[in-house]
């Protein structure tokens, strides 16, 4: 980005968030924190919402579950009330956001991380145990898979999760699962998936010699029924999964906390989705949480420096907080002190072609 493309974006977000500003305090416009992004997010941002609520003296912030992707381009189309505060992401802002953001006047984002989750594939309570490895998920969910010959790909040919692993049940694969849209989507094709991938020597060579091609490989998933495009409702795909026994669901491990009395986590290469294999790092399918923030809404939206300040103290997120008793598996001592110095300093998030 030249440097005149920087400094007109930096004034037109000047501009904007005068206008913003002015207009807020005269008309007080939107008097409540709107919120949009992750299903996964979602449940840790109404209760911090709720609580905020019901604690403070402001409205309870609005919070919609529009997937992780669907949230970063909603926040990202611009600045003023018709548009959100805070996106929650079930992974990092990409830099084609950022850029789309400063393209259109949000220059200032503040990134906040808020602890990390896990990502299962669970089947109904009733449903017998299951203990896949990543390979197994992968050879399971792939468009292509490899042939008898070194190098080739073929259709995947599989049908039953037998047809993958003798040592899986002879029943028909059928796993319901996030869009492309989602943030989990996106987790669960980089570790479950390309975890599962690189299990084959030749095409883990592929990484440096054909990036495009490997991640092609790893990152595609079969469209031919297996795999069940269920939507950003988590709820949905848990009535499937006991109306089906056989079919499996792909959410975050938090979800699954809330609907133990429904469903249950396979173990994933020998480790079982828990709370604390989580926390460890020995559960393999994991991944960090986030939100991020528009610097320009913060002392102009009612409200939204309080809401940063709930989600960010010990009583939430802490080792101890409510949030956890909800799945989130928080963060170490010394970043959670060093993340909510950031969002109380309100430092803007710096990515290379800034």
């Amino acid at each position: 980005m030249s440097f005149l493309q920087k400094a007109t974006i930096l004034a037109s977000t000047a501009t904007l968030a005068l206008a913003f500003s002015t207009g807020a305090q005269a008309q007080t416009g939107r008097d409540y924190v709107y919120v949009v992004g992750s299903s996964t997010v979602y449940p840790f941002a109404t209760v911090v919402a709720e609580r905020f609520g019901r604690g403070s003296e402001f409205k309870t912030p609005k919070i919609e579950s529009t997937g992780s992707g669907g949230g970063l381009k909603l926040f990202c189309d611009g600045i003023g009330i018709d548009y959100p505060d805070i996106t929650n992401s079930s992974r990092a802002i990409k830099q084609s956001e950022v850029d789309n953001c400063a393209a259109n006047g949000v220059a200032e984002i503040v990134e906040v991380k808020i602890g990390y989750d896990g990502i299962v594939m669970a089947n109904a309570l009733a449903a017998p145990a299951v203990e896949l490895s990543r390979a197994d998920i992968f050879m399971a969910l792939a468009k292509e898979v490899p042939g008898e010959v070194e190098g080739e790909l073929i259709e995947n040919p599989y049908v039953t999760w037998a047809d993958v692993n003798p040592a899986l049940p002879d029943a028909k694969i059928e796993v319901l699962g996030p869009p492309p849209t989602s943030g989990t989507r996106d987790a669960f094709v980089e570790l479950a998936m390309e975890g599962g991938c690189k299990s084959v020597p030749w095409i883990k060579a592929l990484k440096k010699s054909d990036k495009s091609r490997y991640k092609a490989v790893c990152h595609t998933i079969r469209e031919d029924g297996a795999f069940v495009e269920a939507g950003e409702n988590d709820n949905l795909i848990v009535q499937k999964l006991e109306a089906n026994p056989k079919a499996f669901g792909i959410f975050g491990f938090s979800f699954l906390d809330q609907n133990a009395e429904k469903v249950k986590g396979a173990l994933v290469d020998g480790v079982e989705p828990t709370f604390d294999a989580i926390a460890d790092g020995d559960y393999p399918v994991s991944r960090p949480l986030y939100f991020y923030v528009k610097k320009a809404h913060v002392d102009v939206i009612p409200g939204l420096r309080g809401y940063l300040r709930e989600f960010t103290s010990e009583r939430a997120w802490g080792e101890e907080g409510y949030l956890s008793d909800r799945g989130l598996i928080p963060m170490p001592d010394e970043e959670r002190g060093e993340v909510a110095a950031n969002v109380r300093d309100l430092i803007p998030l710096t990515m290379a072609s800034q």
